[in-house]
């Protein structure tokens, strides 16, 4: 087991909290933590655009990832959603075990 950091721009604060809340609901990552405030400059249908957006980071593992990438797709307000997986060369120890026990822990269970 492996675990990612994913990697989301959101186009504000609300959208990214409610992304991070469904996919806390659906255990499909352990945490999430949203910058506010970043800048986000990229080619757009030929243009170069330039705007004020939140970045959501969210813990996983491999095993969630493809869940994830449909789950942003349909809830993102965004056609083409920065979704991003980056494999965790290390990582606190018992963190990860914390991370495991979460992604596990059955939804009856809350």
């Amino acid at each position: 087991m492996q675990m990612f950091l994913v990697y989301i721009t959101c186009k504000d604060k609300k959208e990214a909290r409610k992304i991070a809340k469904k996919l806390l609901s659906e255990r499909l990552i352990g945490c999430a933590n949203i910058v506010q405030k970043i800048e986000s400059i990229y080619w757009w249908r030929g243009k170069l655009v330039q705007v004020q957006e939140s970045l959501l980071l969210c813990k996983t593992t491999k095993e969630k990832i493809p869940e994830i990438k449909k789950m942003v797709k349909r809830v993102h307000s965004y056609s083409v959603p920065c979704i991003e997986f980056i494999k965790i060369a290390d990582q606190n120890k018992e963190y990860f075990e914390w991370l495991k026990r979460v992604l596990v822990y059955s939804k009856w269970q809350k």
